[in-house]
C-alpha cells in the first residue's frame, strides 16, 4: 500500500485536524523521528497545511477544531495539535487545552522538538512568594489575609487554593476558588503546597 492510501484509510478520508474533506493531501511533520512511515505524516486539508507552513497566515478560530483532534490516538496528530496550541497560547483558550492534553512521554518529546525556542523564551513564568515556579493545576496556600475586591469576603491566611489557573498576560496573577468563589490572586501572597 502507498503512504497516501495508508493515511486515507487511517483518517477515514478527512482532515485529521479539522475534519474537512476538501483539498486533502499528505503533510510531513517537521522535526520528526528519522523513520519514514505513515506515523510521521498526517492527512490534512489545504487550509490546515497552509497555516501550518505559514505562521503569518494562522487564523486562531480555525484551530478551535483541536478541541476534538487533540484526543486522536494517532501520535502524529497529537504532535501537530500540541505544537499549534503552543503557537496560539497568547489567545488564552489554547492554554486550557494544553493543560488537559495527555501524551505518552516519547510523543511529548517529539512534540517539544518542534516548539520554537522563541515561544519558550517569551512565555510568562509565574512564581510564588518563595520564587518557586507555579504551573496550572498546582495547589497553593495563602500566606496572609487578603481582602477580595468587589466583595466583603476576606480570604484567610492558610487557606488552600487547589487547581489554580495562570493569567496568560500577567505573571503576577493566578486564579483559583476560595470558598466556592473564583478569584484572582497575586503570586506574592501565595506559597506552593
Amino acid at each position: 500500500m502507498s503512504l497516501e492510501q495508508d493515511l486515507r484509510d487511517r483518517s477515514g478520508n478527512v482532515c485529521e485536524l479539522c475534519g474537512s474533506t476538501e483539498d486533502l493531501d499528505i503533510y510531513a511533520i517537521p522535526e520528526s523521528p528519522s523513520t519514514t512511515t505513515a506515523d510521521t505524516y498526517i492527512f490534512a486539508c489545504g487550509t490546515c497545511r497552509n497555516q501550518l507552513e505559514n505562521p503569518e497566515a494562522v487564523e486562531p478560530n480555525h484551530w478551535r477544531c483541536l478541541n476534538d483532534s487533540m484526543w486522536s490516538p494517532v501520535p502524529a496528530v497529537q504532535v501537530v495539535a500540541y505544537r499549534m496550541l503552543h503557537q496560539l497560547k497568547a489567545e488564552g483558550w489554547p492554554q486550557d487545552l494544553l493543560d488537559m492534553m495527555y501524551m505518552e512521554e516519547e510523543t511529548r518529546e517529539w512534540a517539544n522538538a518542534g516548539v520554537t525556542q522563541e515561544a519558550a523564551a517569551n512565555a510568562l513564568v509565574h512564581r510564588d512568594s518563595n520564587g518557586v515556579i507555579l504551573e496550572a493545576g498546582d495547589s497553593v496556600v495563602l500566606i496572609k489575609d487578603l481582602k477580595v475586591k468587589g466583595s466583603s469576603m476576606v480570604a484567610k491566611q492558610g487557606t488552600a487554593v487547589r487547581r489554580i489557573s495562570l493569567d496568560h498576560e500577567n505573571e503576577k496573577y493566578i486564579e483559583g476558588k476560595v470558598d466556592g468563589q473564583q478569584i484572582v490572586l497575586v503570586t506574592d501572597y501565595v506559597k506552593k503546597i
